[in-house]
């Protein structure tokens, strides 16, 4: 399997990035890590072996990149603003650096955004925002609005609202969504749900789900046992929904 390190200072971040690809050809995939992750442990986890057969195969190739979760939504040393702030230097890093660097790499014209957990809503929320850029969206045990508290899970925004918080959050933007060049380019996006039958974050997922349907955009939502929230699931979403 080709496995290919690379890091660079990111202009946006004003930090070095980490990422990792897995492959040579095929489908590429935008991999968002899992809350607080590093770019290596889908690989550490068993989950890129996972998919081995397919990406040895051609039909894959995997761009692995790193969070800085811990520096927006889980940084509570600064206010809501300053999270989100940061937040969208890291979606410029990964539309104005990293989408190049996997055109180039990659060469084709199909991309996929993909991910666990946290990377699940990071890989739904930019496909939703740039659909002319995508083909495929993944999103496996994700939660897709940050300001509610499902569980022991708490708001990431500390109660604060504004207008960009609520353009980050997809099951809150695409319930108004009547842009129809957006629409319509979301209606030709494969968008794969998964989420355990006792994840917190289920209703979330079914919200989002019908979301999409009450918007005419077709999606795939599948429920696994238990609540799947573990890389030991994962390993066996991975290869179905990728």
């Amino acid at each position: 399997m080709n496995r290919e390190y690379h890091k660079w200072f990111s202009n946006n971040l004003q930090r070095h990035m980490e990422l990792l690809i897995f492959g040579h050809a095929g489908r590429a995939v935008l991999f968002f890590p899992t809350r607080m992750a590093r770019f290596y442990d889908y690989e550490n986890w068993g989950i890129i072996d996972s998919l081995r057969n397919q990406i040895e195969n051609g039909e894959l190739q995997l761009f692995c990149v790193d969070s800085i979760d811990g520096e927006s939504f889980y940084n509570e040393h600064v206010c809501p603003p300053a999270r989100m702030e940061r937040h969208l230097q890291y979606e410029k890093y990964l539309l104005e650096e990293v989408m190049p660097f996997i055109n180039l790499k990659n060469g084709g014209d199909y991309i996929a955004t993909a991910g666990c957990s946290m990377g699940a809503y990071h890989a739904i929320n930019l496909a939703m925002k740039y659909p002319l850029l995508f083909k495929k969206a993944v999103g496996i045990s994700g939660r897709y609005d940050l300001t509610e508290a499902p569980g022991d899970f708490r708001d990431l925004l500390s109660g604060f609202r504004n207008e960009t918080i609520y353009f980050n959050m997809p099951a809150q933007f695409l319930s108004n969504l009547n842009d129809t060049e957006l629409l319509d380019s979301l209606r030709k996006m494969e968008i794969i749900i998964a989420v355990g039958e006792t994840d917190p974050f289920l209703s979330g997922n079914q919200y989002l789900s019908s979301i999409l349907w009450q918007k005419g955009i077709s999606n795939h939502f599948h429920t696994w046992e238990s609540n799947a929230h573990r890389p030991h699931y994962w390993r066996k979403m991975v290869p179905l929904y990728i």
